[in-house]
C-alpha cells in the first residue's frame, strides 16, 4: 500500500477505518532513527576545503515516523510516513488522541470557540475600557505620541 502524502488524510481515512471495525482494526507507530550516510562528492577536483569541512560537522542521525492503520477482516492498510519534528508531536498527541477515541467508539466532541470580550453584549449607556481606548483613539486622528525614554545603562 502507498504511503498518503499528508497526515490529515491519514488520519481521516483512519476515522473512519475505526468507526466502521473498531475491535478488529490496529493502529502502530514504529519509530526509528537512522544514522545519514554521508554524500559521495559529486566532482573529484573540488577544493580540499570543501573536502576538510565535510568530516569535522556530520549530520546528526534521522528519525522517521511511520503510521499504520490495518483492518485484517477487509485486508486495509493505511500508511503515512514522516521525518519532521514538529509533525511527530503533533501526530502522536492529536491524532493517536482522536482515533483512540474513534476505537473507543466516543464521540468527537466539537470545539466551541470561545467569543471575544469585545463581542460580549454590554448595557446600552456603558462601555468597556478597551471600546473606550478604540474610540479615543480612532477620533485622535493617528497621530503618534510620545516614544518611553530608555534607562541609563
Amino acid at each position: 500500500m502507498p504511503y498518503f502524502k499528508t497526515s490529515q488524510e491519514w488520519l481521516d481515512l483512519s476515522v473512519a477505518l475505526l468507526e466502521a471495525r473498531p475491535s478488529q482494526t490496529r493502529v502502530t507507530a514504529k519509530y526509528s532513527i537512522k544514522p545519514v550516510k554521508p554524500r559521495k562528492a559529486a566532482d573529484p577536483s573540488s577544493t580540499s576545503a570543501d573536502e576538510s569541512s565535510s568530516p569535522s560537522d556530520p549530520k546528526p542521525p534521522r528519525g522517521s515516523l511511520v503510521l499504520k492503520t490495518y483492518d485484517p477482516v477487509s485486508g486495509v492498510a493505511l500508511k503515512y510516513r514522516t521525518t519532521k519534528a514538529a509533525e511527530v508531536t503533533r501526530l502522536m498527541y492529536a491524532a493517536m488522541g482522536r482515533l483512540g477515541r474513534a476505537q473507543a467508539g466516543v464521540q468527537d466532541v466539537p470545539e466551541e470557540t470561545m467569543q471575544d470580550a469585545d463581542a460580549v453584549e454590554t448595557p446600552q449607556g456603558e462601555q468597556t475600557p478597551t471600546q473606550q481606548q478604540q474610540q479615543q483613539g480612532a477620533a485622535g486622528g493617528g497621530g503618534g505620541g510620545k516614544k518611553k525614554k530608555k534607562g541609563k545603562k
